[in-house]
Formats: C-alpha cells, structure tokens, sequence
C-alpha cells in the first residue's frame, strides 16, 4: 500500500518550513515595513516609556484586517524587553475571566486583545478601573450578602486591535493614550515585504515578479505574503523555481485571483449583481442569495474591497455595480450614472 505523501516529508522539513513562515513577521520596529507615522509615534511612546522605566500608555491599534495590527502588538513587547500574553474579546465573555487574566499578569507585562470591540460589556466595564486605576473589584456572594473585594494589579500595558473601531464604545476608546489608525499599503511597501519575506522564505523574486503580486495584494501584506507562498509552490512545480512576472501571473490565474486582486467571491458578487440585476441597485440580502453566500460574508469579506476598488457603490436604494465593474467584466455599462433613476434597476424589464 502506498504511503500518503505527507508522510514521506521529513517532520524536521515541515518544522523548518513553518519556522520559516513564522519568521516572515517582523521582530522590531526596525524591520517593520510602511505604516511611516504610526511607527514614528510608536518609536517616541516606547522610547520615553523606557527612559522614564515606567510601562507605555494603553495602545490602541485599528484599521482593516492583515495589515500589521497582531505584529506591532508584539513589537511593543520587544521593543519594552517584556512577555506578552495574548487573547480576543471573544474569548472574554464575562467578568470573571478577565479579572483571572489581568490578575495574573506581572509588573510591566503587555497585554494584547484582538477584536477588542467584541468584548463582553461586563468584562469592558471591569477593564475600565483596570486600566486606569490598576484595580479591579471581585463581587464575592449575590444579592445584599455581595461584597466587592479591591484587588491590586501589577502595572501593566494594554495593547488593543480592532478592525472595527466604530464598534468601541466611547469610554473604551478614551482610557487609550495612544490611538494609531493603518492604511491600505501602496505598491513600493508592499513590494519591500515580498522582497523581505522572498529573502526569508529562500524564493527568487525577480523585481517584475515582485511587481506582479504586489498589484494583486490589495495593498494588505497578509495577502501579499500568502500569494507569494502560493506562487513559490507553483515556480517549484511547474517552472525552475524563479518568480518572475509570467510565472506569477500563470500562478495567480491558476488560484483565481485576477489582474486587480478579486477572487472567486468578489467576481461572484460583481457577475451577480451586473448580468442578473442588471447593475443594481439591489439588496445585500438578494445579493448574498444569489451567490450562495451569507449575508455577513458579501459586507465584511468581499464589498469593502470592491467599494475600495472603486468596482460597487452603497446607496440608500442598494447595492450599484460602477461603470468600473462592468468594464472589469468586458461589458459595456447602461447610460446614466450609476445608482441614478435614469439607471437600469432591479425591475426594468
């Protein structure tokens, strides 16, 4: 019987490989790659915070989703020579839980919570004294026998990231001393991490290769990252193991991922909405229907990109394919702007 092809690589090699991998992210603000001003405001916070051998302000990093937020957190433990201990708002869902956590941490530690938005509100309002005060209160019993217990914290430093800073309720927002807001990466940064994570993972980019996937990355270097491992396997398999610009695009086309960065899903949504509603405007809810996905799925995973790209627009009436988006599909868009009422619509025969 023949063994699974797994099972013929060396445990050692896939070790190495995720070590690897692991690598790609950056250890010091040093080596950190765009994101200029929150750097330069990160660098001065940090700085002064050891000169005065006292923990930083509470951080607070937001901005959309694989662009840094989880690797500056623990830059900042780097950078201080202190643990980080890590967790999400998920998983803190009531008061209990985190008055463990913050307990348990030691003089100078740094505290990272991801999705720090989806906090529960009883653990939010606990996290309130905590980080101003260095205190929480333990409610011991129920009812008029309850009695509130002060307990002291070491001195600690919160790190929170949010991709949904709308979401932080105000009073949260404001025990932050320190707010830095990532952008979108541009073509020369994003082309500086794939030559840094090329060099890394051992992949022979050449600069048009580079310039390839850096295009299709949707200025998110968690994406350009994964694209270049994805296009490395197919240099190795069906090439001699160099990127270059044919070979990155033969390799994108092969996982479906087009000229301007869209997926399978993007392309679903974008086919939907222009060859059977005609261009919109139409619902997210029909929307998501009619490519068979969820309706969370279509806003949070595929609009905000489109909208970016300038592809589909929100409007009161619904969602409006642009004169873009019907370009992008090799169609001539209807006269009339989009989401007008000289538009097509839904129920134009």
């Amino acid at each position: 019987m023949t063994e699974p092809a797994e099972d013929l690589v060396d445990p050692a090699v896939r070790a190495d490989e995720r070590d690897l991998e692991a690598s790609l992210r950056p250890k010091r603000l040093e080596e950190f790659v765009g994101q200029a001003k929150v750097r330069e405001q990160l660098q001065v916070v940090l700085e002064s915070a050891l000169r005065r051998n006292r923990p930083p302000d509470h951080v607070l990093l937001s901005g959309p989703p694989g662009l840094g937020k989880t690797s500056l957190a623990m830059i900042i433990a780097a950078e201080l020579g202190a643990p980080i201990r890590v967790t999400s708002g998920p998983a803190i869902e009531r008061a209990g839980d985190l008055a463990a956590l913050l307990t348990s941490l030691n003089d100078g530690e740094v505290l990272f919570i991801d999705e720090i938005h989806r906090i529960a509100r009883p653990a939010e309002e606990l996290l309130y004294m905590a980080m101003e005060d260095f205190r929480v209160d333990v409610i011991v019993g129920k009812g008029p026998g309850a009695t509130a217990i002060p307990l002291e914290l070491a001195p600690f430093t919160l790190v929170g990231a949010t991709n949904r800073a709308g979401l932080l309720t105000g009073p949260l927002r404001d025990r932050f001393g320190f707010t830095g807001h990532m952008d979108f990466y541009d073509a020369p940064d994003l082309d500086r991490v794939l030559r840094r994570s090329a060099e890394l993972l051992g992949v022979a980019l050449q600069p048009d290769g580079a310039a390839e996937i850096a295009s299709r990355s949707r200025g998110t270097p968690r994406i350009a990252n994964r694209l270049l491992r994805r296009v490395r396997d197919y240099a190795e398999v069906r090439a001699d193991g160099i990127v270059s610009e044919e070979v990155a695009r033969a390799a994108l086309a092969v996982y479906d991922v087009d000229e301007l960065g869209l997926d399978r899903l993007d392309r679903a949504v974008l086919d939907a909405l222009v060859r059977r509603f005609g261009g919109g405007p139409v619902g997210v809810g029909t929307l998501a229907v009619a490519v068979g996905e969820e309706v969370d799925t279509v806003e949070e995973v595929a609009e905000p990109f489109l909208v970016r790209a300038g592809l589909l627009a929100r409007t009161p009436r619904g969602r409006v394919a642009t004169p873009a988006a019907w370009h992008h599909l090799g169609l001539a868009a209807p006269p009339g702007p989009a989401g007008s009422p000289d538009g097509p619509t839904l129920f134009d025969a």
